[in-house]
């Protein structure tokens, strides 16, 4: 670099003292190492001094960068004496134009009164018509499959039986376990002190396996399975597979779809029973530990005060349940856009809605089969 192009301040003290501005004042020149700091440490020193004559006239070129770099150390107005060259001047000039122009405002967005509301409503109202669509094609899927069963995806189907249900014992067993061992431990302290020992097994066969056990494997399946249905579609549409699917003639809809539905409806009904049997279990050993109520009695006794009614509504739940998270898990997957954001807040939506709707269809089934299998 030439000395006589070297951006460069100086300061001048005499009688009227003076800041010297030489070389060439560009982009590529001042972002030399060290160079910047030298030069912000010596327009530090030139504030608040307004008595300060800038020369500005021996310098050999300036842009915009350099422009600016002076006009904000003069706090974006011109200092009280300037001496610059006029093919300068203009760029300064300009730099007070542009501090001049207001900053133009968005308008805020009118929002009727209803108008969230309606938005509310019109995202409801499309989810509803997607899912319906979802089932329509579902049902057309499984006529398919019933009509030519030895061309069904069976592959398909027993890959998603694996994910959803076997390795879902693990955690399905756990919470079942502990959830019985909770349930047993505090039930049974209240029905000893009015002399109640042996309704704990009402207690918890019929909460457990009409209902606790049910919603708990729906919850957990829901969490577990059906965010990954929804996290699978989803990149899936990211990465362009389902258009390349549907470009090769592939059906989605029995390919993806309608194995992920039957999956969940034959492991559901069965995680259920899993559930089940192992919240007994906690409940049993709890309640050996706290009404000393051996097992044995507690087996023998749950077949009188559980009603096989009771059972099977509890695996109709499962079924249902798992048909439910099924295609609200498909139908958010589907729904996801091409990018990262969509498919968080996609695979979070498909989680809270499944937990939903699973509560809302249990209140259901409590209502319409309030009278029946007690």
């Amino acid at each position: 670099m030439r000395r006589d192009t070297t951006p460069s301040l100086q300061l001048i003290e005499n009688e009227q003292a003076t800041v010297q501005i030489q070389g060439a004042w560009l982009t590529d020149l001042l972002v030399e190492p060290g160079l910047m700091q030298t030069i912000n440490a010596s327009l530090l020193a030139t504030q608040n001094r307004p008595e300060l004559i800038w020369d500005l006239r021996q310098l050999s070129a300036l842009d915009h960068i350099g422009a600016q770099l002076l006009w904000l150390s003069w706090g974006k107005r011109f200092p009280q004496n300037l001496l610059v060259n006029e093919h300068h001047q203009t760029l300064f000039n300009r730099l007070a134009e542009v501090q001049t122009i207001p900053l133009i405002t968005p308008p805020k967005p009118i929002v009727p009164p209803f108008g969230r509301l309606g938005r509310l409503s019109l995202n409801f109202a499309l989810h509803v018509i997607g899912i319906i669509e979802l089932l329509g094609q579902l049902v057309l899927d499984l006529g398919r499959f019933l009509r030519h069963p030895t061309r069904g995806p069976w592959k398909e189907i027993s890959a998603n039986i694996y994910r959803t249900g076997f390795q879902a014992l693990a955690i399905t067993a756990l919470v079942g376990l502990l959830i019985g061992v909770v349930l047993s431990y505090l039930s049974g302290q209240q029905l000893r002190n009015y002399g109640g020992d042996l309704f704990i097994v009402n207690l918890l066969g019929i909460s457990i396996i009409r209902e606790l056990g049910p919603m708990l494997a729906a919850i957990l399946i829901a969490g577990r399975s059906g965010s990954a249905i929804t996290a699978q579609l989803g990149v899936m549409k990211v990465t362009e597979e389902l258009d390349a699917m549907r470009v090769m003639g592939i059906p989605i809809g029995f390919r993806l779809i309608m194995p992920k539905v039957v999956a969940l409806a034959i492991t559901m009904p069965l995680i259920v029973i899993w559930t089940d049997v192992m919240a007994l279990i906690g409940g049993a050993i709890s309640a050996q530990f706290i009404l000393d109520m051996s097992p044995g009695f507690f087996l023998h006794k749950l077949p009188d005060v559980v009603s096989l009614g009771n059972y099977w509504i509890g695996l109709g739940k499962g079924v249902v349940f798992g048909m439910l998270i099924a295609i609200i898990a498909c139908h958010y997957g589907l729904r996801i856009k091409p990018n990262t954001e969509s498919l968080g807040q996609g695979t979070t939506s498909s989680v809270v809605v499944s937990i939903t709707s699973v509560i809302i269809a249990d209140a259901f089934f409590a209502v319409l089969f309030r009278n029946v299998a007690y």
